[in-house]
């Protein structure tokens, strides 16, 4: 295989309510943390132990809306994408870095928005069948069953 491939799929909960930039044009881009957590069982003192990791979401014009106006912090959501690095000069002169999951496709898991219980939506870039969308919502589950096989002897 001779191809590349730069694909990100997030479950998490939203660390912050979205925040929004227009630009004249009328093009929109939000961004909004997500927390992904890893729990296991440490295997000397038995104790359980959650490390969360921070992922900077990028979303882009209809989609950043739609984020915007159903999702608040603390809701579960699926985020699928790309991996962009950016880098530029801060204020104090030094370089600064960032790495930037940007959205091709979500699902919102819950919300604590009326009227948006399960529903999901795309970006206009990349489409997808209904079906991938459902499968997607059912992969929710997978991190429960990764914690059982932390317990396993072998």
């Amino acid at each position: 295989m001779s191809g590349t491939l730069n694909k990100v799929m997030l479950i998490g909960h939203l660390g912050d309510e979205v925040k929004m930039h227009y630009f004249e044009g009328g093009g929109s881009i939000g961004r909004f943390p997500i927390a992904t957590n890893e729990t296991y069982t440490n295997k000397s003192t038995g104790e359980r132990v959650t490390n969360t990791d921070w992922h900077n979401v990028v979303v882009r014009n209809k989609a950043a809306e739609i984020c915007e106006k159903y999702l608040s912090k603390g809701d579960k959501v699926y985020v699928e994408g790309r991996l962009k690095n950016r880098q530029w000069q801060g204020e104090d002169g030094n370089t600064r870095y960032s790495t930037e999951v940007h959205v091709q496709e979500f699902t919102f898991l819950n919300t604590k928005k009326e009227g948006m219980q399960n529903n999901s939506g795309s970006a206009p870039v990349a489409q997808k069948p209904a079906s991938t969308e459902n499968k997607a919502s059912s992969s929710a589950p997978a991190p429960a069953s990764s914690e059982e096989d932390d317990d396993l002897p072998f």
